[in-house]
């Protein structure tokens, strides 16, 4: 979307996913790595749950951008609905939970992009 283009989106954009911002993410793997039992399972995730149409609009949002900027494209066949995890396990047993609000990490997240161009334009396959 910062190089202008539309921004594909499966089917009607009705799939649910939990969305956890980076740094968060990173104390939680820390938090594991301290504190977690060896052999166990930790899910780490944001309990922030949005419709991909959801996300799709906020982004936009954030880059002044309108809903014109959406590409419908045919849903994968298997496509899963939602992606969401229990993360009470480490919660409850570690201490560790997200601290990043989803908006703040949002804003962040368009911010580091906007003013990190050179990092990940020569990435981008035109």
């Amino acid at each position: 979307m910062l190089n202008g283009k539309k921004v594909p989106l499966y089917g009607e954009g009705k799939n649910v996913r939990d969305w956890l911002f980076v740094l968060d993410n990173c104390t939680g793997i820390d938090a594991v790595l301290e504190k977690g039992k060896a052999g166990q399972i930790y899910n780490i995730g944001g309990n922030q749950e949005l419709q991909n149409i959801e996300l799709t609009k906020k982004i936009l949002a954030e880059l002044g951008k309108g809903d014109e900027m959406i590409e419908k494209v045919k849903d994968r066949l298997g496509h899963d609905l939602r992606y969401s995890l229990d993360c009470s396990k480490i919660k409850n047993e570690l201490g560790w939970e997200p601290k990043t609000k989803f908006e703040e990490g949002l804003y962040k997240t368009v911010q580091w992009y906007k003013e990190n161009e050179k990092w990940w334009k020569p990435l981008v396959k035109e």
